[in-house]
């Protein structure tokens, strides 16, 4: 059974605090869209990260690109964050102390890019950047892993279709975290799903994924990974709880990636919530510290015999 943090506790903060406002009505996205336009928020990492983690910026093509690095200077490989937030929301605390668990605990660079949001960032801008940027840090750090929560696991996705489209090898690793797959929304199951989640709602993220998807079509693989090829995609890692509804297509892509021969490791959780792994949760702590350990046994040099 959950944890009453995650049973009761944290739906209920969801609630109080009208997390659902910009997804639950098509009006309410619209109106969510406008005020992040006129009042942006901020993006830097909080003041009080790990003490272990050096955090140094550039500008990559006009966007901020943050480098977490292991202050052990013992970093191998790298990992590149996408964050969520329905493509409209900026990056926030979670995703930085995620960031951050990782370089420490993996032993890696880190990776967060602050890309343009909806209205003015769109997929067929955004997912060709990031495709470059592991190409740019392939050069710099060797083995790349991507991974993404929510609106950051579609560009994670994404991005790593678009590099075997581009016949780039595979990444080592993707990790998604309840990951949006399907931005036309038109899964039967997600009505059944939608009175048990507490965050998101149809009506809404169709509005955000309808500006995400610029000029190409709502079933392009850089809007909506669901419709892609898998086969020669690097392994998976995916998380989802079961009040959310992205579940029905996450598993619809578990099910697509595997019948394609891609190794994944999926691990859904009845009764938690969209991106369970970020929450300050039991769960949520087991799902952070499963990511460290997968994305560092994924960049970890392979030992010689001996």
């Amino acid at each position: 059974m959950p944890s009453f943090m995650s049973r009761v506790a944290v739906p209920a903060y969801l609630r109080i605090t009208r997390a659902n406002q910009p997804f639950r009505t098509a009006e309410g996205a619209r109106e969510h869209i406008r005020q992040r336009t006129i009042r942006p928020q901020p993006f830097g990492p909080p003041r009080l990260l790990r003490s272990d983690v050096a955090v140094s910026v550039r500008r990559e093509d006009g966007w901020p690109v943050y480098t977490l690095t292991p202050r052990s200077g013992r970093a191998h490989g790298n990992v590149i964050y996408c964050h969520g937030g329905g493509w409209v929301n900026e990056v926030v605390r979670q995703h930085w102390e995620l960031a951050a668990d990782i370089a420490a605990g993996a032993g890696a660079t880190v990776t967060v890019p602050i890309y343009p949001l909806v209205p003015f960032g769109t997929a067929d801008q955004v997912i060709p950047a990031f495709a470059e940027l592991v190409r740019a840090n392939r050069a710099e750090y060797g083995e790349v892993c991507l991974a993404g929560d929510s609106a950051g696991g579609q560009i994670a996705l994404s991005t790593a279709v678009a590099l075997r489209d581009g016949e780039q090898p595979s990444v080592p690793r993707t990790v998604l975290i309840s990951p949006a797959t399907d931005l036309s929304m038109s899964n039967p199951e997600i009505p059944i799903v939608q009175p048990e989640d507490p965050w998101l709602g149809r009506d809404g993220g169709l509005v955000l994924g309808d500006h995400w998807r610029g000029p190409l079509p709502i079933t392009d693989p850089l809007v909506s990974p669901l419709f892609a090829d898998f086969t020669g995609l690097g392994p998976l890692t995916v998380f989802c709880g079961t009040r959310d509804i992205l579940m029905p297509d996450a598993r619809l892509m578990v099910e697509k990636a595997r019948a394609a021969g891609v190794e994944v490791d999926y691990y859904e959780a009845a009764g938690l919530v969209h991106v369970y792994p970020l929450t300050p949760t039991p769960e949520g702590k087991a799902a952070r510290t499963l990511i460290v350990d997968t994305l560092r046994r994924a960049l970890t040099p392979a030992r010689a015999p001996r």
